[in-house]
């Protein structure tokens, strides 16, 4: 896919001290978003198939006991010699179930802990980020776009709480929905 030439390009290379001071502002980004919310907030939704901010951590609860640092010791032991067991998005969905918010952020704070000192506990330094893993639907990849992933995909879901969180309000805002991208949509100057 072409880049527009009026498009934005950004080129940061990842550091894992960069990677890790972002990982480690997850949990309490999410805490400070929906601690001591009513259920009503934490449990809406965009609609069907879509996920709520309790979603949400469960599902990164879940990736954090089954993909990212899983994903990183599989990388290091195999290489792109054998690819990473394939990683369930939906995982989360029993085990959350009826669970109040609170218990899941503070299950996910303790896990992100546990992850983040394994990382800091392996010899790996900024050149390791090349070492090549193997994907099963991607292929090629190396632990540096892995690590970045996982930065990344928090943000993401980051961006997702706060848009689910804004949509409650869609109506409620007036006509000032025509700023907010947060309800809307559409990119605001």
């Amino acid at each position: 896919m072409d880049t527009p030439p009026d498009a934005v390009t950004f080129d940061r290379a990842l550091t894992l001290d960069d990677a890790r001071r972002l990982l480690a502002r997850t949990p309490w980004v999410l805490d400070a978003l929906l601690r001591d919310l009513p259920d009503s907030l934490v449990t809406a939704n965009e609609g069907p198939g879509t996920w709520s901010p309790h979603d949400i951590v469960a599902h990164l609860s879940h990736g954090e006991r089954t993909d990212w640092m899983p994903r990183v010791h599989h990388l290091l032991a195999h290489g792109a010699n054998l690819p990473f067991p394939p990683f369930d998005r939906e995982g989360h969905a029993d085990a959350s179930r009826g669970r109040p918010i609170a218990d899941l952020l503070d299950e996910f704070a303790t896990l992100r802990a546990a992850s983040l000192d394994d990382l800091a506990g392996l010899p790996l330094s900024d050149s390791d980020l090349d070492r090549p893993g193997l994907h099963p639907a991607l292929g090629a990849v190396t632990l540096g776009q892995l690590i970045a992933t996982w930065v990344t995909h928090d943000l993401d879901h980051l961006m997702q709480v706060s848009r689910v969180l804004g949509r409650q309000y869609s109506t409620a805002v007036g006509p000032w929905r025509a700023y907010l991208r947060v309800v809307n949509g559409t990119a605001v100057q």
